[in-house]
């Protein structure tokens, strides 16, 4: 049965085309109805396809095998992320030539002002930029970033979730979150500028 499912998955995987989870694929009591989401976050971790396919099919192989102790109210979803995020470390601590991850929430030796997420939202920004320049301008951001924009504004877990499966407290979450959405809203601000700038220049030579 694992090993199906194990197939199931590779074969689902080879379907996708960007870090976005977009389309869903029905329930079937394995947790899969959570694998465009977990690719999305694998996809922000690692950017690269290959790795992020490996991280899922990962993901599931520990889980599958858990699946039926769990309990009727455990949260799946976040339990699956907590264990994708850890072959994620995992896999890093391998890699004892790369360089330690050392991710602060303080900048200039002070803690920055937690802005209220109805004041800087992101959907907001959203509605008035392409996706595509949304896309790019989330990949630009430092993986701590993008991570947090994610499971945020894209998986919408709660901030008690987010904090449950980074490891840290709700307050920590909120700062990264708001200072992320600040980043964010700078590089979204610059591709703007540049994409009205390249616009004058068409008009100009026509």
């Amino acid at each position: 049965m694992v090993h199906h499912q194990r197939c199931n998955v590779r074969l689902h995987l080879h379907r996708k085309c960007t870090f976005m989870p977009y389309e869903h694929h029905g329930s079937d009591a394995t947790g899969l109805e959570y694998l465009d989401g977990l690719y999305g976050y694998a996809m922000v971790l690692t950017r690269n396809h290959a790795e992020a396919e490996d991280l899922v099919q990962d993901t599931y192989v520990r889980a599958l095998p858990a699946m039926d102790r769990l309990r009727a109210e455990s949260n799946v979803k976040g339990w699956l992320f907590k264990i994708l995020r850890n072959a994620w470390l995992n896999n890093l601590r391998k890699r004892r030539t790369d360089p330690v991850i050392a991710w602060t929430d303080e900048e200039d030796g002070s803690v920055r002002e937690i802005v209220e997420p109805s004041k800087d939202s992101y959907h907001a920004l959203v509605s008035k930029m392409e996706k595509e320049q949304v896309q790019a301008a989330i990949q630009a951001l430092s993986v701590q970033f993008r991570e947090i924009i994610l499971l945020r504004e894209f998986e919408e877990l709660s901030y008690d979730e987010i904090a449950k499966l980074l490891d840290c407290p709700v307050g920590t979450v909120m700062s990264r979150l708001a200072r992320a959405r600040s980043k964010l809203r700078v590089l979204l601000k610059c591709t703007r500028s540049e994409a009205s700038v390249g616009k004058v220049r068409s008009e100009g030579l026509r």
